[in-house]
């Protein structure tokens, strides 16, 4: 919005404005409607008519520490930083939690502001594959049940699959991702990958009937 990083010298002037340009328009300027002076003091046609009926004093007021601060403290910056490689950390988390603890108000814009300028930057989280012994226990016992079957074994089976599989993994996974500087900031139990936009897909659909086994690869939504 314009006028967000406004000193409050320049807000004093657009509010003298807005009600100069309402008192020239009831005066002889017919043509100067609502949506003209929003267009010239570079606002929305609310705050316009909010101002015009107001005195010449209102607009002497100070009203810079209302609203949501523009700028981080030391202390939030601070609470960014040290939360960077943490996953469920993400820009609307940190505005509570700034809140919470500094009792500090800022937008989330702000905040994106300032991980962008550290180099901060998004990774998804690529959980590892589950090996605990009993995985692998079940496993073994399953290849080395399967290892007996014929081919006339497998022609009873009459079972059908669809799946999808992401090159890297679904986008919007907004619980998954980590901010971070670099894939090293992150700990070494779980693995991660930068995050990728339109990220290729390959949806597989497997059909065993009776007969023989059919691989129908679908490619963009093509069979």
């Amino acid at each position: 919005m314009a006028g967000t990083h406004d000193t409050e010298q320049q807000r004093i002037i657009v509010r003298i404005k807005c009600i100069a340009f309402r008192e020239a328009r009831d005066a002889v300027a017919t043509s100067i409607n609502r949506q003209w002076i929003a267009d010239k003091i570079h606002r929305t046609t609310r705050f316009g008519t909010e101002w015009w009926e107001k005195l010449y004093d209102d607009c002497f007021a100070d009203y810079s520490e209302r609203g949501r601060t523009l700028k981080l403290s030391d202390a939030s910056r601070n609470l960014i930083l040290s939360v960077s490689g943490k996953q469920r950390k993400s820009i609307y988390v940190m505005v509570k939690e700034i809140a919470e603890k500094h009792k500090e108000y800022v937008v989330s814009k702000t905040i994106a502001n300032y991980r962008h300028r550290e180099g901060i930057k998004p990774f998804h989280v690529i959980p590892r594959p589950l090996k605990t012994e009993t995985h692998i226990s079940d496993r073994l016992w399953f290849c080395d049940w399967l290892k007996y079957w014929t081919q006339e074994d497998f022609l009873h089976l009459a079972s059908s699959d669809e799946f999808y599989t992401w090159t890297v993994r679904r986008s919007n996974y907004q619980n998954d991702r980590i901010w971070a500087k670099s894939v090293e900031d992150i700990e070494d139990d779980e693995r991660y990958r930068e995050m990728v936009k339109n990220q290729a897909c390959i949806g597989i659909f497997i059909i065993f009937t009776e007969k023989k086994l059919h691989w129908v690869l679908k490619d963009k939504g093509e069979s």
